[in-house]
């Protein structure tokens, strides 16, 4: 019977180190199981309590959503991409709003932001698509 509470500290260790709230909702499920056995309950009905209050528990944080994958649009956050913020120097725009810039050794196609006016000089990066910098100019002239 205390081998529920030994798996229950285990699984609590785990989740320490991954950070999921998936082994935390088993250590209370292994918890349960170790209190049905204290109550006097065959191994079915402990096995059963551990399944019953681990599905219970993730039912609920799914439900409140604290399970729910936050969506990270990684084209314009700086926080994934560390070339958003960046400046490069752009020396003319063709008439489609494109150029090509020398960026981290290479030369880089990139495309003005929509409504930004079309000027040479420094451009900050504010997207990343696919292969393509998105640019918004430093200094705008309206």
């Amino acid at each position: 019977m205390w081998f529920w509470f030994g798996f229950a500290i285990l699984a609590l260790i785990g989740e320490a180190m991954t950070g999921t709230f998936y082994l935390l909702l088993f250590a209370f499920g292994l918890a349960a199981g170790g209190v049905a056995a204290l109550l006097g309950s065959q191994l079915a009905g402990q096995i059963l309590a551990v399944a019953l209050v681990t599905l219970v528990g993730l039912a609920i944080l799914r439900k409140t959503g604290v399970l729910k994958k936050r969506e990270v649009d990684a084209a314009s956050n700086q926080d994934v991409n560390l070339d958003i913020g960046q400046v490069v120097d752009v020396q003319s725009w063709s008439a489609d709003d494109t150029s090509r810039v020398w960026y981290r050794g290479a030369y880089w196609q990139v495309r003005l932001q929509e409504g930004a006016a079309r000027q040479a000089g420094s451009h900050r990066i504010v997207a990343v698509q696919g292969a393509t910098l998105l640019l918004s100019p430093e200094n705008p002239t309206h």
